[in-house]
């Protein structure tokens, strides 16, 4: 994978949020909303969205929940905290600029956590997941909707020669989903496609952080 640090990520971001919703909304939209239908939210919960954009999942939460949104990049968060106002989201409780992979919560602080379309913009996709189990608590869940490398080969070879441009596009083409679950050691209980040609996958992952400490 082309390698991407903070910097970088956060210049792409930029450029991206003033036609993000116009370029990624639609198109995404479906596994936006699978994921927040397999969430199962109960009024009560406390939710964290890491890599909250621009809010375009923020309307799909049913109200008596808590969500927090966090981003690295202040101009999404910027037009995710217009959508907030404009929409009258009272459920959304703060959104934070904040780095996903080092976040300021306490342990054990949401009863679920989701990353929609973010596993693979980050410099260390495995250290995200370490971070959203950390401050998940022990009977959660998290939950992920991402592109990950193809099983076809043309399409897998594709994404190989696109890596290098990921420093550009802002995420990486072509990661590889057994070896992530492998590297973040994720007890995966629900998995499928989403998206147009089930390209993008779901994840439903037991937080099993008590078992990894036993370990």
């Amino acid at each position: 994978m082309g390698s991407m640090n903070l910097e970088m990520i956060e210049r792409a971001y930029r450029r991206h949020a003033p036609g993000y919703d116009r370029y990624f909304g639609k198109v995404l939209q479906p596994g936006r909303n699978a994921v927040i239908e397999q969430m199962r939210c109960r009024s009560g919960d406390h939710i964290l969205e890491v890599g909250v954009g621009t809010g375009l999942s923020l309307p799909l939460y049913q109200p008596g929940v808590r969500v927090c949104g966090v981003d690295l990049c202040h101009e999404m968060l910027v037009r995710a905290q217009q959508r907030v106002t404009s929409e009258k989201l009272d459920h959304v409780s703060k959104l934070c600029r904040m780095n996903a992979e080092r976040m300021a919560f306490a342990d054990d602080s949401f009863d679920k956590v989701v990353a929609m379309y973010v596993v693979s913009v980050v410099s260390n996709p495995a250290r995200l997941i370490d971070e959203m189990r950390r401050v998940c608590k022990p009977d959660g869940e998290l939950f992920i909707v991402n592109h990950f490398e193809s099983t076809h080969p043309f399409l897998a070879g594709a994404e190989r020669l696109a890596a290098p441009l990921s420093r550009f596009m802002g995420f990486h083409p072509n990661l590889n989903l057994a070896r992530l679950v492998d590297q973040a050691r994720l007890e995966v209980v629900e998995r499928r496609g989403v998206n147009a040609f089930g390209y993008w996958t779901f994840l439903r992952v037991r937080n099993n952080k008590r078992q990894l400490a036993a370990a």
